[in-house]
Parts: C-alpha cells; sequence; structure tokens
C-alpha cells in the first residue's frame, strides 16, 4: 500500500509499504478514505521527537471496514468509521475510569500508558496517511457514523471527530463554558477555531478570537 513516511526531520515522502492486516481477533481493517494532517505532527516533521525513520505518520482518520477478527462484534464490515487519536482497550481501569488517553493496555513499552496511530513513543501503531489502517479493539476504538458519510463533501466535517474538533471541545470543557459566557481565544489556528465554534454551540453571548498573525 501507499502510505506517508518519516524519513527525517522536514523530510517526508509517499512510499510503498506492507499492507496492513488484521493481526488479532479484535481488530478491524480500515479502507482509509479522508485523512488529517494535524498541528501535532510537526513535533516530528521538526524533529523534536525520537521517531524511527520509515514511520507511517497519521492520526486524524476515517474510511470504510473491509475486514473484521473473529472477536469484533459491533463494527460490520461496509461500516464508515471515524478513527479518535487515541488508541484504547475500553476494559482497563483507566479506560473505565474515562481516562482513555491513558490506557494501561494498548503501549507494550515499560512504564508507558496510552498508545496512538502513528505518533512518537505512543505504541507500535502505523498511521492512517495510507490507504489501509490496522485498529486494535474496533468495538471500542471506531466511531460508526451515519450512512451520508459515504459523500465525500460530508467526510471534511466527520473526519474533524478524531481529533481537532474534540480537542476545541474539550478546551471549552477545561474552562467551563456556560450559556451567556462571554469567552476569549487565544489562537486563531485549527484548535482555536473550533473551540470558539465550541464555545456558540455551548451557548456564549460573546466569542472573541484574538491572534497576531493578520492572514488569521
Amino acid at each position: 500500500m501507499k502510505a506517508v513516511v518519516y524519513d527525517g526531520p522536514r523530510t517526508v515522502s509517499v512510499k510503498e509499504v506492507p499492507d496492513a492486516r488484521i493481526e488479532r481477533p479484535t481488530d478491524a481493517l480500515v479502507r482509509i478514505t479522508t485523512t488529517n494532517i494535524c498541528g501535532s505532527d510537526l513535533h516530528m516533521y521538526d524533529g523534536r521527537t525520537d521517531t524511527q525513520p520509515g514511520s507511517v505518520l497519521g492520526h486524524e482518520n476515517m474510511g470504510e471496514v473491509i475486514e473484521v477478527g473473529d472477536g469484533v462484534d459491533l463494527v460490520k464490515v461496509g461500516d464508515m468509521v471515524c478513527l479518535p487519536f487515541n488508541v484504547s482497550c475500553g476494559a482497563c481501569a483507566n479506560c473505565n475510569q474515562g481516562l482513555t488517553a491513558y490506557c494501561l493496555v494498548v503501549n507494550p513499552a515499560p512504564g508507558m500508558a496510552g498508545a496512538a496511530y502513528g505518533y512518537a513513543d505512543m505504541g507500535p501503531y502505523a498511521g492512517g496517511q495510507a490507504e489501509l489502517l490496522r485498529v486494535p479493539w474496533a468495538d471500542f476504538n471506531c466511531l460508526v457514523l451515519p450512512p451520508d458519510a459515504r459523500d465525500m463533501s460530508r467526510q471534511e466535517d466527520y473526519v474533524r471527530l478524531s481529533d481537532i474538533f474534540p480537542t476545541g471541545w474539550h478546551a471549552t470543557e477545561l474552562a467551563c463554558v456556560r450559556p451567556g459566557d462571554s469567552v476569549a481565544v487565544y489562537g486563531a489556528g485549527p484548535v482555536g477555531l473550533l473551540a470558539a465554534y465550541s464555545a456558540i454551540i455551548k451557548g456564549a453571548n460573546k466569542v472573541m478570537v484574538v491572534d497576531r498573525r493578520s492572514r488569521r
């Protein structure tokens, strides 16, 4: 399959890599149809992490399920799914408390909790800027989407559920935004804009976005 591969600081390329495949009964195999490039990828692109050359990048993914393991019950072949950034088992002590970003099972590195697709030090899972993606613990990690997710114009919206929209939403959760509030968001990048949008959804009376870059 073709995939976006990290070659070194400030160097990525599209290469042929081995096909993703079912490895465990709880896996699903997804044909990727839409991905985003996340600002977090810049940490690897700029060389601020110890990402290994040859790593397949991409953690904001969606696509069509084309195969499932024998242990998958809820996700079906043909489902359109969004794949959240974090990979979680859904059943460990942390997952049961809602702390799925710190799953105790998914990362085999000693002393590490939590994992993600195609990200430095976050487990052995290849990224989704590729033609195929293996999704572990598929029943927990696949968000099954409505039928209109097959429409490419809608996929531009749905793929945001993988990371960038929840990140902006979570900012308003941490800030305890309530109806009638006045909200200031510093930074008009993708997270900032979706934090502002989330504040509007939550009923904020006034939302101001501040950025020193004039193009924003």
